[in-house]
């Protein structure tokens, strides 16, 4: 809008001077052009008005009793509140007055006694449209001002970012380069089938950048490892690889952790802060134990895996994210989807490809490489030459139940090699549960037992089999046997009803 489209009506408008008549005047003439008037009689109301009405434009008599024009000009302009309002200066003809003191009083115009209608509603509108031109500018100064201000702040913080990724990627990186060492492709150890078929899905799923995984399994199997595994493996392998334990985050800050929030959003939120999306991005995500996640934050989940953006707590705007998510789980979470725990939306979001990690038990033949493998990695980390382990010792590892998996198979392995000071390793350094052991070889006896000739004897030994491996889960047994549910819950009242018979 340029001066001459200035709207100028309803601009406040401040006459002062000590003669009625000339007050008359003034507010004759200007009234009607829509100016918002206030006259005041001397300076020291004038002062008062002024601070109270904030005028956009002073028209001020020069020669007043007490405190004149001049004074009252300088007193105006002292206040930093009033600095910028324009004054004009009121005179007559026969008036002997200093110009140049009125404008070094801060003074912008002289309008000279008796008025000029014409003239004065000229000099009145041109000094309200310089006046209301050079506020306009102001504000856009300081409004460009604080874009220069928040731009570079923004600037500061993606460089804060990145440096934050590349510190995190290093880190990563020899947490990486260790874990490779230990596990990486080595940590794979073993010839059984089901290990063959994990690891035919790692190499299928590593040629994709995007496609989500739920990753399924006991504790202590290795699903991280998968999920390490199908990072490094990818396109994504230079970007930072984030693990979240979804258990371990309260549930107050789950929010702020994962989508980052402003400064000023809750109590305690003195600067803004990135969360693990973000920290993530162009890289993998990996929700370790997804299925304790609360409902109310799986909403939100959802939405972030949908829109691909998050929006931080207190934020207005969202911001887009390229994060692969790769989750993992030990419970059964079609079972939470059923008993309404976890959302069923969301399970399919996140179950792109499934993988499933079978427990060390069901893979047995791979024990005696697996113990091996730990047995040199451990004896290079000590500095010693690789001990055996006795055969003695081969057959109490294959026995073993392995409640803890692969990890406590490690665990066992370090404490060993400690006891037997770097010489063969024994029976006696292992220290496994002689009860889990003769369980588990018990177990192992009765699962691998030849299978009744009678079709009906046969069924009923397949289903008490697969109750024991899932420790009397009648959902995940069924789905080891392909089966309905409701058959083996009708299988089994059937047999309470034969031993009450």
């Amino acid at each position: 809008m340029n001066s001459s489209e200035i709207d100028l009506r309803r601009a406040k408008v401040l006459l002062v001077d000590d003669q009625r008549e000339s007050l008359d005047v003034l507010v004759g003439i200007l009234k009607p052009e829509g100016y918002d008037i206030r006259v005041a009689l001397n300076g020291k109301v004038g002062l008062d008005l002024a601070r109270r009405f904030g005028p956009d434009l002073v028209l001020l008599d020069v020669l007043m009793p007490e405190i004149d024009g001049l004074e009252m000009c300088r007193q105006l302009h002292a206040d930093p509140a009033m600095r910028d309002i324009p004054v004009i200066f009121l005179t007559a003809h026969s008036e002997s007055v200093d110009v140049v003191a009125g404008f070094e009083a801060g003074g912008v115009d002289f309008i000279a006694k008796p008025f000029r209608e014409k003239e004065l509603r000229m000099r009145v509108a041109t000094q309200l449209r310089v006046s209301r031109l050079v506020r306009e500018l102001v504000e856009k100064n300081q409004a460009l001002e604080e874009e220069i201000v928040r731009r570079e702040a923004l600037s500061q913080e993606r460089d804060q970012l990145s440096e934050e990724r590349e510190q995190l990627a290093g880190r990563i990186s020899l947490i990486s380069a260790e874990e490779v060492k230990h596990w990486g492709i080595a940590g794979f150890v073993g010839q059984s089938k089901t290990l063959a078929q994990i690891l035919g899905d790692i190499e299928r799923l590593q040629q994709t950048s995007t496609t989500s995984v739920l990753i399924t399994g006991e504790s202590g199997t290795g699903k991280e490892l998968v999920a390490r595994a199908l990072h490094y493996g990818s396109a994504r392998a230079k970007g930072p690889f984030m693990p979240v334990n979804c258990s371990a985050i309260a549930g107050e800050l789950a929010d702020s952790l994962l989508f980052g929030h402003v400064k000023g959003a809750f109590t305690g939120a003195n600067e803004d802060k990135v969360g693990y999306f973000s920290l993530a991005d162009g890289g993998t995500l990996f929700l370790d134990e997804i299925g304790d996640m609360p409902l109310g934050l799986q909403a939100k989940l959802l939405r972030v895996l949908e829109e691909r953006a998050v929006l931080p707590v207190g934020g207005t705007k969202e911001k887009a994210v390229d994060v692969r998510v790769l989750a993992a789980t030990h419970v059964d979470l079609e079972a939470r989807v059923r008993a309404r725990l976890f959302r069923e939306d969301l399970y399919y979001r996140l179950a792109g490809f499934p993988v499933q990690v079978p427990p060390l038990r069901d893979r047995r033949e791979d024990i005696p490489l697996l113990a091996q493998h730990f047995v040199e990695l451990f004896a290079e980390e000590m500095g010693v030459h690789v001990p055996t382990i006795s055969a003695e010792a081969l057959s109490d590892l294959s026995r073993h139940a392995w409640p803890g998996n692969v990890r406590e198979l490690k665990n066992a392995i370090e404490r060993a090699l400690i006891e037997s000071g770097g010489g063969a390793i024994e029976k006696k350094h292992l220290h496994l549960s002689a009860d889990i052991a003769a369980s588990a070889a018990s177990t192992t006896t009765a699962l691998y037992s030849d299978l009744p000739l009678n079709m009906e004897q046969a069924e009923w030994a397949l289903m008490k089999r697969a109750l024991a491996q899932t420790n009397g889960n009648v959902v995940q047994a069924a789905r080891l046997l392909g089966i309905n549910r409701t058959k083996i819950y009708r299988r089994m009242a059937a047999e309470e009803g034969k031993e009450a018979g």
